[in-house]
């Protein structure tokens, strides 16, 4: 068993845009196949470039704030009690597209 709060885990940048912040609370190695748990906030503006992952799904729960997940070219809204799921070669990227923060719980799964 793990308990981890958000107030226990230091922010660190995202790899697809340093400047959007992150906090994990759990990692690769404390469940099977899990890559990351984590929550993400963009800044209004901010854009976590597209990308696919081979050999990883993804999951995004909107917790707050408005956006838009592009994938494989078609825009889909984000909005608070949203969740997407991102199967493995599927390219995708985020954007707040609001005037507020938009904030991101997500996860990744090794397939």
């Amino acid at each position: 068993m793990k308990i981890t709060g958000l107030d226990q885990v230091q922010e660190e940048s995202v790899s697809h845009n340093p400047a959007i912040k992150k906090r994990v609370l759990l990692r690769s190695h404390d469940l099977p196949h899990l890559t990351n748990f984590a929550q993400a906030r963009f800044a209004p503006g901010q854009v976590a470039q597209g990308h696919s992952h081979a050999d990883m799904a993804e999951v995004f729960f909107v917790e707050a704030g408005d956006g838009t997940i592009t994938v494989d070219g078609q825009a889909y809204p984000l909005t608070p009690g949203t969740c997407i799921a991102i199967e493995p070669g599927e390219y995708h990227e985020v954007a707040n597209t609001g005037a507020q923060e938009l904030i991101l719980t997500y996860f990744g799964i090794r397939t």
